[in-house]
Parts: C-alpha cells; structure tokens; sequence
C-alpha cells in the first residue's frame, strides 16, 4: 500500500499533488507493483500516468480533483472520433500496461467547465482535442470499479486497443448540456464486460466503436457484453458506430433501463466507413421518453464528408471496402413508453440493404403529447411524430409478437423491403386508424 501523503500530498489545500501520486505510482512500480491509496479529502492534480500492475484506489470521502490548466496535460500520441493524432493525456492516463485498476468508492472530477466553454466557445484556444477522464490505450487486464466519475472534460472513459476490459458499479455524471461528454466508448476493443453502471451523460450513454475510414488499422472491437444498467439523458442510450470501419461484432446488450436517452439502441454509419456491425443481441430493456427505440441508419450524415452527396445520395451506387454493412441483429423482450418520433427507423443502403434483423415481444406506446423529431440523422428526413416502425432498404425483418399503441398513420411502412415478415402483430388505440402496413416495393409476409 502507498498512501500518497506519505509522499508529499496535501489533502484540502489547492496544492497540486501531481509529483506526489507520480511518486507514489513509481514506488509502487519499483517494488513490482501494488496500490496506490488515495484517502478521504480533496487533492487537485493534474494528468495522472498510470503503471503496469498498479491498483489506483480512492477511499470513500477521497476526490482528485484535476486541474484545469491545459499544460498539466501533455500531448500524447492516440485517437480521437477514431483517427489516431496528438491529443491531450487523458486526466488518468495509460499506455501499452498489463493488470491495472482504478478502483473504489471515491470520486474523479474533471471539472469540465472550462473545457466545455472553450469548446462552444473559442475552439481556436484548444491546440489539441480535450482530455478524456479515463483512457487507456492497448493495455490488456484492466479494471474500473466503484469509483463516481463527474464532469469529464470530453468523453468519460475510453479504452481504445485494449482487451479483457472490466467495467462495473461505476456512477457517471455529466451536465445533460455538455458537450461530447459520453459515458463509457471501448474503442477497437476485445473482450469488455459492462455491468451494474449508472451513466447520466450529455452524449452517448455507452458508444461502441472501431475507427474510421481514416484509421490506418482495422481493429474490430468485439466480444462485448453489457448488462444491468441504467441510462439517463444522453443522445444515445447504447450506440454502435458511426465510427465501426474495423467492424463490430458480437455484442450482448441486456438487462437495462433507459429513460430520455434521444435514442434507444442506435447503430449509424454512412458510405465511406466500410466495416461491418454483425451479430448483436439486445433483450430485456425497458425505455422510457425517448425520441426512437431502435434505430439502424447507414445514411448518418455527421461528421467530416457528411454532407457530401456520395453520403445523402438515395440512388444505389458500387458496392467496395467502403459501403458499410449492418447484420445479424435481434431484439426481444423490450418496453418502450412515452415514445415521441417513430417506433423504429431501419433504413439501409440503396446498394446495401439492413438484413437478418428480428423483433421479438416488443411492446411499444406512443406518447400522447410527443414532440416532433427525427428519428436519426439522414438527410431529406421530414420530423415525425408518434409513426410507427419506418424501414427502407431492409431484407429479411421479422417481427414476431409486436404491438404498437397510440400511432398515427401505418404501424409498419415499409420502402423497398424484402422478405418482411409479420407475426401476430397489433396496433393499438390508434390515434388514426388506417391499416397497419404501407409497402412500397418489395414482398411481405403476414400472419
């Protein structure tokens, strides 16, 4: 055990106790490893670098609190929206390590403010992308528990490279209104666990991904299990892309509340990622205000060249290393209440069609006053309001034991589907009564 007042911390002074915990981490190091202790009380630091074989652990009552100077955070060579370049050090920060933690019930403050106002701001003031408060990059063993994690000054934690990633109890909380600051992004990662965590963010609850066209390696993130968790705010509740040109693939999502998430279950991506997201199960979810469910969109049109016409452009076009790909997909067993735009939105690429997706036992109701909105970003996308499932470009969609409630206009409408299969599906308390699918090219099956 290495307590860092042993060696020169200050507990509840505004002394920077940085040198002390980089004392503490190194002598823990030198002897082969061991925990670094941090006891009850407030010690401001700067960027922490974490050390093979070190267990950083805060007692309850204990805060670091970290500076927001941005050269107490040294550019360091990773990723940022998956493009490897210079960024600043991650408030705790580590590279290439094996068997590190950050553990206990603690609190970790990035004091963001600052860093959120220069952001909207006066961007021209940031040399380089804002710190993460948790990253890691290509260290293997790692653990994250117990600790609350508050006003990160970017996204909160995000493992990039890395594999045999535990994640659990974690408590995180950022503004509803600041920016970019997402919960939990294991980026180009194999074999993260992601349990029990309560995550109230300004971005993406959790985001999956795996880099993007201009990522030199392809490394998929895969072998990722999420479970037991509850979402609040957030554009996304648990989002797969649009950053996934390494692919994504075998995912479990399971067990977990979300309520006024924007977004559901969303999976976005747009021509020119390439990649593929493929073999992904989500069950028993229950959602509450949210804008849309589920939502599968290869026309997403944020981020750089979105807004080009190879991206917006409805007419089908060859299809090479760049059309990304969506596949494999199920849901069952999933509430969704107070929904505001569309029950689901599924739309594929015209050369590029969503396939293999089913809907099982899903209970879906429409709010009563629901505010008109998109549900996802694609452009030529009118807002909607209280519709029902909108799929264009799908191939074999089933849905089996699905009921909607309180919808206006067709249950299902379907653009160019193929082998869309309904089983025992019902709309209920109609707002609108019409019948309970549009089509538009392609073949359905009901039952």
């Amino acid at each position: 055990m290495f307590n860092i007042v042993d060696y020169g911390a200050l507990r509840d002074s505004g002394v920077p106790a940085t040198t002390a915990i980089a004392d503490a981490i190194w002598a823990a190091y030198s002897a082969g490893g061991g925990t670094v202790y941090v006891p009850a009380g407030i010690f401001l630091t700067g960027a922490v670098r974490l050390r093979s074989n070190i267990q950083l652990h805060l007692s309850p009552g204990a805060v670091l609190s970290f500076s927001t100077d941005p050269a107490d955070y040294p550019a360091v060579e990773s990723r940022w929206e998956g493009v490897k370049q210079e960024v600043h050090a991650a408030c705790i920060y580590g590279a290439e390590l094996v068997n590190v933690s950050i553990t206990g019930s603690g609190t970790i403050d990035g004091n963001g403010a600052p860093w959120w106002e220069k952001h909207r701001n006066h961007p021209e003031e940031l040399e380089y992308p804002r710190p993460r408060l948790i990253g890691f990059d290509n260290c293997s063993r790692v653990t994250i528990r117990d600790v609350q994690l508050i006003n990160s000054p970017s996204w909160t934690v995000n493992p990039i490279g890395c594999s045999n990633v535990l994640i659990d109890n974690l408590s995180i909380l950022n503004p509803a209104d600041s920016p970019n600051t997402d919960g939990i992004n294991p980026e180009s990662c194999r074999d993260v666990r992601i349990s029990n965590c309560h995550i109230d963010v300004g971005d993406d609850c959790i985001a999956i991904k795996a880099g993007t066209e201009d990522t030199k390696e392809r490394i998929p993130c895969e072998n990722i299990t999420i479970t037991n968790c509850v979402m609040v705010h957030g554009h996304g509740a648990v989002v797969l892309g649009s950053e996934m040109s390494g692919d994504i693939r075998n995912v479990t999502i399971s067990n977990c509340v979300f309520k006024q998430t924007d977004r559901g279950i969303r999976m976005k991506s747009r021509r020119g990622r390439g990649g593929i997201i493929e073999d992904v199960r989500v069950s028993n979810i229950v959602m509450e205000d949210v804008i849309c469910p589920f939502t599968l969109n290869l026309y997403y049109y944020c981020g750089p060249r979105g807004k080009e016409k190879y991206v917006w452009d409805k007419n089908p076009y060859p299809v090479t290393e760049e059309t990304p790909q969506f596949r494999r997909i199920h849901y069952a067993n999933i509430t969704a209440r107070n929904v505001h735009a569309a029950a689901g939105f599924l739309y594929g690429l015209a050369e590029q069609v969503i396939s293999e997706i089913s809907f099982t036992n899903i209970d879906i109701s429409m709010a009563e006053h629901a505010v008109p909105g998109h549900p996802d970003m694609m452009s030529g996308m009118e807002d909607m309001q209280r519709r029902g499932f909108y799929l264009g470009n799908v191939r074999d969609v089933q849905f089996q034991q699905v009921s909607i409630e309180n919808h206006d206009g067709p249950a299902f409408y379907i653009e160019n589907g193929e082998a869309v299969e309904l089983l025992n599906c019902r709309s209920r308390n109609t707002a609108k009564p019409e019948k309970l699918v549009e089509r538009v090219g392609g073949e359905l099956a009901e039952r």
